[in-house]
């Protein structure tokens, strides 16, 4: 039998303060105060999530929007609806869980760095069905995320090559001493780690094969590469990363 609404977030309250007591514990040891990190993280995501399901307890807003930014973080885009887990964002939603929008009224669902952190097959598989339907008959959703291809075609890579690509995609972690050969990078694409807070891991890569199966096997009729668009993608983003455009 479900346990209450109160009582589940009493339970929440509860765990959420043994976590904290736990990382502020010194004995604590690395291995387990790594992981309490990422439940700390997930605790205060499932609040965020529960308070807006609160305000639509049937999971889906009251607005419309046509076009929708998923995961966008900072980056806004003018005329977009931003939906994302974290702040700052229109609406904070966990879409693990579904998409919070009406069937058939989105024009466009854009993400970029976003489908590699979350996790594959169950959360990934569940956002393309929910991209599928909430778009509108002929919309479409676009999709960018690290290359894996990029990275592993060109392994071996020189020692410049390397060096250049290290310090741009590294330059303001704290982990930058600890990544010196280009093998670092393709960890990065399968499996970014959290070495800082700001940073969630990679779940999964992804290439073109990858995304054209995962949108196509959700219903899509058309996927192919999209043109990289400044306008609305992150320019820093262009760079060793593929885009595709799924139809509906």
């Amino acid at each position: 039998m479900p346990i209450s609404e109160a009582s589940q977030r009493s339970q929440l309250d509860a765990f959420a303060d043994h976590v904290t007591a736990l990382l502020a514990d010194p004995s604590t040891p690395h291995g387990l105060a790594r992981t309490l990190r990422a439940t700390a993280k997930e605790i205060t995501l499932t609040r965020d999530h529960q308070a807006s399901q609160k305000a639509w307890p049937n999971g889906r807003i009251d607005e419309r929007p046509t076009h929708v930014q998923i995961g966008g973080g900072a980056h806004r885009i003018d005329g977009f609806f931003n939906i994302d887990a974290v702040p700052p964002a229109d609406l904070l939603w966990d879409v693990r869980e579904g998409i919070p929008l009406h069937d058939a009224t989105v024009q466009v669902l854009f993400s970029e760095h976003f489908l590699e952190h979350i996790d594959y097959p169950r959360s990934a598989k569940h956002y393309a069905r929910e991209a599928y339907r909430v778009l509108a008959p002929g919309g479409q959703v676009i999709t960018g995320v690290p290359d894996a291809s990029h990275v592993l075609n060109q392994y071996p890579a020189p020692p410049s090559q390397a060096a250049e690509m290290i310090d741009r995609w590294y330059a303001n972690r704290t982990c930058r001493g600890d990544i010196n050969t280009y093998l670092d990078l393709i960890n990065y694409v399968f499996r970014d780690q959290d070495d800082d807070p700001t940073y969630n891991p990679h779940y999964w890569a992804y290439d073109m094969e990858k995304l054209t199966q995962l949108f196509t096997e959700a219903g899509f009729i058309h996927v192919e590469p999209w043109s990289f668009d400044a306008t609305i993608a992150n320019p820093k983003r262009e760079s060793a990363s593929v885009y595709v455009v799924a139809s509906k």
